[in-house]
């Protein structure tokens, strides 16, 4: 079925491509499997506390948006490094500022971890 140029085909080309990426992702940026033990850590510690509906809400967009957010930094360390692969002063500031949104996501996502979690601990000790 084809509409308007685009076809199924077409369709679960680009989700192999995208997973492709993620795959990248993981096996080249030791960033992004510190992230996902810090995801496998908060799966497990919600299944323990048994974390309410709207707690895993909460955490799986943060997982989203810390993971998007590394993506799109990756993505714009790679260009930027094509585009330019000697040192530049505006380079830098583009990169720096890509990783600064990585920071700025998983600072907030540690912020509503702890909001979700330091309660349920708390009781624990």
């Amino acid at each position: 079925m084809k509409y308007r140029g685009y076809s199924f085909r077409k369709m679960i080309s680009s989700f192999r491509y995208a997973i492709q990426g993620l795959r990248a992702l993981f096996l080249e940026e030791p960033n992004a499997r510190i992230h996902m033990i810090a995801v496998l850590v908060v799966v497990l510690g919600g299944w323990y506390f048994q974390i309410k509906t709207w707690e895993w809400i909460s955490v799986i967009l943060c997982f989203g948006l810390v993971i998007s957010m590394e993506l799109v930094n990756t993505s714009i360390e790679n260009i930027a490094d094509f585009v330019s692969p000697g040192h530049d002063k505006r380079i830098g500031k583009i990169k720096d500022q890509a990783a600064a949104a990585v920071l700025f996501s998983a600072l907030m996502a540690f912020i509503v971890g702890l909001i979700i979690f330091a309660p349920k601990v708390w009781r624990l000790i």
